[in-house]
């Protein structure tokens, strides 16, 4: 449940700022499939996946944690 939230953020910021998953994938250093099962919700994301995700959004990591229940 706490994976897929954090998939459909991840994947709803990096629509917003134009990426396409390959492109951000490659940006991220990681295999298209990754961030494929990241945004799905199949894989948990890691603390420095997330940093990485906002770093390369230029945004904080504060805005990309989904907020509580």
């Amino acid at each position: 449940m706490e994976a897929e939230k954090w998939g459909r953020r991840i994947r709803a910021f990096r629509k917003l700022k134009g990426y396409t998953q390959e492109g951000f994938a490659e940006s991220l250093g990681v295999s298209v499939s990754i961030l494929g099962e990241v945004e799905r919700g199949n894989r948990m994301p890691t603390d420095e996946f997330i940093e990485q995700v906002a770093n390369l959004l230029q945004i904080s990591i504060k805005d990309l944690t989904p907020p509580e229940d």
